[in-house]
């Protein structure tokens, strides 16, 4: 049996993985009473309960609770009850985007700003991202992608590591992307836009591919660049990142940008990684002229 802790950040997704757990079987209980939490483990790991997997969700609604559930986990794993603990954080703009868009109150805001109200959270319950088993960002994560991360940890059992890598492709033009932690600049790879019959096209053709990656420069660039992912990766991960949002950029980013984004995903899927793939531009330059 999983005897899981979901807890985390307010308006990090807390409610939806509690839903998604649902539906692969769990049974989910929400905002239990953090002194309750060693009886119902005893009542979950007996053998004559019929509860295969379950999932409890915790956070800063307990009040002053929250500050006892370290002393009650090592309750927990003093009686012999294992358990698993799933954060779920986001970055503060996101969250504040979060609430303003369904206008509910922060816990901790509730005469004041969402803002202050995070500060507040991430003090109070730090400690529980420090031990966590899974710390899952979904600042950058669709519902169907979150529950898919769902899914490889607590249905297929897969190793998982809390680290996902988005890479953009963006055209320079329309600027920079905010949230980018390293950017690449392939503007110095010849242009497909000045081949006629490649222009209307996109680096997820065939004929723009090969136009830009049979040139050496690509080639080079790009056995450097994936040289230093292989490095930089572990590196970001032994420091506790659990995000990193890499940015390639041409012109338009329609053609070369989306060429080599898409090689480097293809690189990156073969490490044990969430990879992702967003090519942000890529049908500005027709929108723009339509």
């Amino acid at each position: 049996m999983r005897f899981v802790i979901v807890t985390g950040m307010s308006g990090a997704g807390k409610s939806t993985a509690l839903k998604a757990l649902e539906d692969f079987g769990y049974f989910c209980v929400d905002n239990l009473p953090v002194e309750l939490i060693p009886k119902f483990a005893e009542i979950a790991y007996d053998s004559g309960t019929e509860v295969n997997n379950v999932a409890i969700g915790v956070d800063i609604r307990s009040g002053g609770g929250i500050v006892k559930l370290s002393g009650y986990l090592e309750e927990l794993d003093s009686q012999g009850y294992p358990f698993e603990i799933l954060f779920l954080d986001a970055s503060d703009e996101v969250i504040v985007k979060r609430y303003k868009e369904t206008r509910r109150q922060h816990p901790l805001a509730r005469s004041g700003r969402v803002e202050s109200g995070i500060v507040k959270e991430r003090q109070k319950i730090g400690f529980l991202k420090d031990m966590a088993s899974f710390i899952i960002d979904t600042t950058n994560l669709l519902t169907r992608e979150f529950r898919s991360e769902l899914e490889k940890i607590f249905v297929e059992n897969r190793e998982y590591h809390s680290f996902i890598i988005t890479v953009v492709s963006f055209g320079f033009k329309y600027g920079i992307p905010r949230d980018a932690d390293l950017v690449f600049d392939v503007r110095f790879l010849p242009n497909p836009y000045y081949v006629s019959e490649l222009k209307p096209l996109t680096g997820n053709d065939k004929p723009v591919q090969d136009f830009v990656l049979n040139t050496p420069e690509a080639g080079e660039f790009l056995k450097k660049l994936q040289d230093m992912m292989l490095f930089l990766i572990p590196n970001y991960m032994k420091e506790g990142k659990n995000q990193l949002v890499i940015a390639i950029g041409c012109t338009g980013g329609k053609h070369r940008s989306v060429t080599l984004a898409n090689s480097l995903y293809r690189m990156l899927l073969t490490t044990e990684n969430s990879v992702k793939i967003e090519h942000r531009d890529i049908g500005k330059d027709a929108m723009t002229k339509g």
